[in-house]
């Protein structure tokens, strides 16, 4: 590198998330920066909010950097990258940190962060360049050099048409979706435009209609649920898991109510599918999770996609019409290049018939929000589909991929499994960022890849092969 590049860093984090581990994670990314012989400039401190990024980013245009790098510590959503790309018009990257996989907390979640980064800058067609890498590993000044050179890009892969010699499975499941409707539950957080969608496109792609509802309105059904149906509710959890009288008591009354609620809503509205915003009023406001509720719901085929991901429901609904069982609708946390591997993960929501044989699944609380209730188990081995129907870089498309879950120590608390996947971690990782992919993916046993092309060639979509 030479001397008068002038890097500008936007180091960004929540505190939720393990703020001591990720200073330590932030110092050494900062030293390796300065190892390039770049001038660094910019705050050395943790930015945990908007405003706090806001106001460095107006710090730094004063200082005309020549490239923006966003440290991402731990993660957040979007809104801070998206403002770096409004304000600086010269290039932008971000910098992820992988985290051991230990089988506690995800203590850092910054793949995450980069992934939602990466697709809100895609869909403004902003160019960035990315490095998923430890700031520890041996070969960080060439990688450094390579992104600060230029390097690095994000470039998307063509689509092809979808080509498949299904029986009539995958083109019957994608006619069945007409008429099916699903619920959106509050809106989608700030920061993530991988949930966002348009009422009159997807009514377009797939004769689904949504009906939007107030969160207050789960909150008033669930403050409603009798004496008599709690108890149901616990009998139910105590069948399929242990630990309930471990967590709080009040709590988890609450959460298990989300789980009646949810029904009620389903029932009564006639819905196939929910997107229900679980954070952060279910814990703030209402106090309880929903995310036990929702693996409870997943395990009884009515698909509940978290953070209000409209087209994640659809796509759940999709894929459980061609696989005929429950899905999983989850985050890739993690790919290990060197092992092959990654991981996938959500809070505690996969469909119990999901859990690795012996592996009985334990009632636990959210690991940031402390609050019951969430269902930790490792997900079983066996080969899987893995499928979302993304709207990345303003196109409609189905991604479809497939791979093995391994039978690996759980990597992560919650529900969580590691994946080889067919196409190898190093491919899946520029996939999914390079093409700026919904953090989002849905899960499911067996392999369903020409239904799912003949489900996409149906709904007259284009396919990227995971």
């Amino acid at each position: 590198m030479k001397d008068k590049t002038t890097v500008g860093v936007l180091p960004l984090a929540r505190p939720t998330f393990d703020a001591e581990f990720a200073r330590e994670k932030l110092a050494a990314m900062l030293a390796a920066l300065r190892g390039t012989g770049a001038r660094i400039v910019g705050s050395d401190e943790m930015l945990f909010d908007l405003d706090a990024a806001r106001a460095a980013i107006d710090e730094l245009a004063g200082q005309q950097p020549d490239r923006i790098v966003i440290l991402q510590a731990t993660f957040t959503d979007a809104m801070a990258a998206v403002a770096a790309g409004d304000t600086f018009d010269g290039p932008i990257s971000i910098w992820a940190v992988p985290e051991p996989r230990a089988g506690g907390r995800l203590r850092l979640n910054s793949f995450c962060g980069l992934n939602l980064a990466a697709h809100a800058l895609g869909l403004r067609e902003r160019p960035f360049s990315y490095l998923y890498t430890d700031p520890d590993d041996p070969e960080i000044g060439i990688a450094l050099d390579q992104l600060l050179g230029g390097g690095r890009l994000a470039r998307p892969d063509q689509t092809r048409p979808a080509v498949s010699d299904d029986d009539g499975k995958g083109r019957m499941a994608a006619e069945a979706l007409a008429g099916s409707r699903i619920a959106r539950i509050g809106r989608h957080p700030d920061g993530f435009d991988t949930c966002a969608y348009d009422v009159a496109r997807l009514k377009g792609l797939a004769g689904v209609d949504v009906e939007e509802l107030e969160l207050s309105a789960l909150f008033d059904l669930a403050g409603r649920v009798s004496t008599g149906e709690g108890t149901r509710l616990r009998h139910e959890a105590e069948a399929v898991l242990d630990g309930l009288d471990k967590v709080d008591q009040p709590q988890l009354r609450r959460s298990l109510a989300l789980r009646s609620a949810i029904e009620t809503i389903r029932s009564q509205g006639g819905f196939d599918a929910l997107a229900i915003r679980c954070w952060p009023e279910t814990f703030t406001e209402y106090g309880g999770a929903v995310c036990g509720p929702v693996s409870m719901m997943g395990e009884a085929r009515v698909p509940c996609a978290c953070e209000a991901d409209v087209y994640g429901a659809l796509t759940q609904l999709l894929l459980q019409k061609v696989a005929d069982q429950p899905v999983f609708l989850a985050d890739l946390v993690d790919l290990d290049v060197a092992d092959d591997t990654g991981v996938v993960w959500h809070c505690g929501q996969a469909p119990v018939s999901m859990a690795a044989e012996g592996a009985r699944p334990q009632a636990t609380i959210h690991t940031n929000r402390k609050m019951p209730l969430l269902f930790e188990f490792p997900l079983k081995p066996g080969r899987v589909t893995i499928f979302r129907i993304s709207q990345a870089r303003g196109e409609t498309f189905a991604v479809i991929g497939g791979g093995e879950m391994l039978d690996r120590p759980m990597a992560f608390t919650g529900t969580s499994g590691v994946l080889r996947f067919d196409s190898g971690a190093r491919t899946v990782l520029d996939r999914v960022i390079g093409n700026a992919l919904e953090h989002h993916m849905a899960i499911v046993y067996g392999d369903h890849r020409n239904a799912l092309e003949a489900a996409a060639g149906r709904l007259g979509i284009p396919v990227l092969a995971l």
